[in-house]
């Protein structure tokens, strides 16, 4: 027995698509006959593999046990806790730590956070989100003062409030602008005294007692040591559920992420669609490092947005900070329903956009494509760029396109009817009766090509699942990639597949008595 696997728009050099001679009927024989009728037909060819030899999987994907994902969120928002404190104490190895894992962009160099940043957490069998910040810098300019925008933001939708002071050095200057700050907010503070590596150093700590926040919790945010203690502090401080004011994130908003290469303005989108400045922009390529989730009204719906860092050009190439990045950006697409791929038309469609295209494809995910910047397209340009969009981007001609300007918000409400086209498609699932007939009157019309003196025969097909839409079919023999592509292009001409990656494999299957 074999399975494999044909995913749309990937294929290699000789898998041209299997080219028809003459028309068909298939969609006016389709829309003519009736569900009840296409129901039998589709038991009466089920009950013909029962001649077949079929395994354990095949009879669980033929009862009907789906794998789709689960559609409702949660009623109710997780506790929020953020993280705050001058450049360099540790904010985002703490993060780690709670996490249990590494999330949090990790260097030596100060100020590598820029953005908050959201991840879920949990602790004693409750879950809380933690938002990671950058550094607070009182006295701030450019970029490091927009930072400190964003700290003081988090602050805002905040819960509680962790203050991390590095206790070797003490409460500086900065850390007393921190401490005006948090006292405006009114929001419950809890001090953390880090970088304490043995019980001899916890004497330092003592002396952040007069802050005025009360007991400081002794840790190493490195070493794990206090951590344990200081997160029972904090479930005790924090609400069953988040009491903060704000959009209302009830029945689990659609998760979208924004992906591309570097300065493509993903956060400049981001911000346009929020109406304020969630994101820290700045013309410097690669500003954004960690993906950052935000609830945005938009068309009159909620919706969850992550913007991730731009993809460097190769992963083993990047260092550091851009490393981890391009690996979590890779993580934020799987954890998304639909990827936003923004292209910039004032620039030459690239090799790395066709890849990041593909990442996308390969994860999944539905897909919509925006043209960027398209308000310093000028005449010239728009030529070339239909040209390079038909050779470089035909793989993907199913993925709704939109034209927009990030800087200007200029066709942003555009974004909302291809969202939707895309996740509706990405939902979509085929009875199992119109399928097969689909597939009958298909193969009918235009057969399987004679390979060997042998034609491979479709006994039956059902969709295994959706997001994305899977369909198995079970077969007599092995189908040339052209003629599942083939299959792949009617099916989303049929069903209307627009906006989501379609997977179409098979299984090879003996009748009984006639293995070797």
């Amino acid at each position: 027995m074999s399975d494999t696997t044909q995913k749309s728009g990937h294929h290699g050099a000789g898998d041209d698509e299997y080219t028809p001679t003459g028309t068909d009927q298939v969609a006016e024989n389709l829309a003519a006959l009736d569900d009840e009728e296409a129901e039998l037909r589709a038991a009466t060819l089920r009950a013909g593999l029962d001649d077949y030899d079929l395994d354990e999987d095949d009879a669980a994907l033929l009862s009907g046990d789906y794998d789709d994902e689960g559609e409702e969120g949660p009623l109710k928002i997780d506790p929020v806790l953020a993280i705050i404190g001058r450049p360099n104490v540790g904010k985002s190895t703490l993060v780690n730590r709670i996490l249990g894992r590494r999330e949090a962009v990790v260097e030596d160099t100060p100020g590598v956070t820029r953005d908050r940043v959201m991840y879920s957490a949990r602790w004693n069998g409750r879950n809380f989100t933690l938002v990671d910040t950058g550094g607070w810098e009182h006295d701030a300019k450019g970029i490091h003062a927009r930072v400190a925008d964003q700290a003081e933001m988090a602050v805002e939708l905040a819960d509680a409030v962790l203050f991390v002071v590095d206790s070797a050095v003490g409460a500086t200057a900065t850390d007393e602008g921190v401490m005006k700050m948090l006292r405006k907010s009114k929001k419950p503070v809890i001090m953390v005294a880090n970088k304490v590596d043995d019980f001899v150093q916890e004497a330092d700590s003592a002396a952040l007692w007069g802050l005025g926040f009360g007991q400081p919790y002794p840790v190493s945010a490195l070493h794990g040591r206090g951590v344990a203690d200081l997160l029972d502090h904090v479930m005790d401080t924090l609400p069953e559920f988040s009491q903060v004011e704000g959009v209302d994130r009830s029945g689990g908003p659609r998760r979208i992420a924004l992906i591309g290469r570097p300065n493509v303005g993903k956060s400049s989108l981001l911000n346009k669609l929020a109406g304020s400045e969630r994101v820290v922009v700045d013309p410097l390529a690669g500003t954004t490092r960690d993906p950052v989730d935000e609830f945005i009204e938009l068309g009159g719906r909620t919706w969850r947005f992550v913007d991730t860092a731009g993809i460097r050009r190769r992963q083993h190439m990047a260092q550091g900070a851009d490393f981890y990045a391009s690996l979590r950006t890779q993580a934020a697409l799987e954890k998304a329903e639909v990827a936003v791929v923004l292209l910039a038309v004032d620039e030459v469609l690239s090799e790395q956009d066709v890849r990041i295209l593909q990442l996308a494809i390969e994860s999944g995910r539905a897909l919509v494509l925006a043209f960027n910047k398209w308000d310093l397209l000028d005449d010239e340009r728009r030529r070339y760029l239909e040209r390079e969009i038909e050779q470089d981007l035909a793989h993907v001609d199913w993925a709704p396109r939109v034209n927009i300007s990030a800087k200007t918000g200029w066709h942003k409400d555009r974004l909302v009817p291809a969202l939707d086209t895309a996740l509706e498609s990405w939902d979509r699932r085929i009875p199992t009766g119109r399928l097969n007939a689909f597939l009958g009157e298909l193969v009918a019309a235009h057969p399987h090509p004679v390979r060997g003196g042998k034609q491979p025969r479709i006994l039956f097909g059902t969709q295994a699942s959706s997001r994305p839409p899977k369909f198995v079919l079970f077969t007599t023999g092995f189908l040339d990639p052209g003629y599942r592509r083939f299959i792949t292009r009617r099916l989303r001409e049929t069903f209307g597949f627009e906006g989501t990656p379609i997977e179409v494999s098979m299984r090879v299957r003996e009748k009984r008595g006639r293995k070797r």
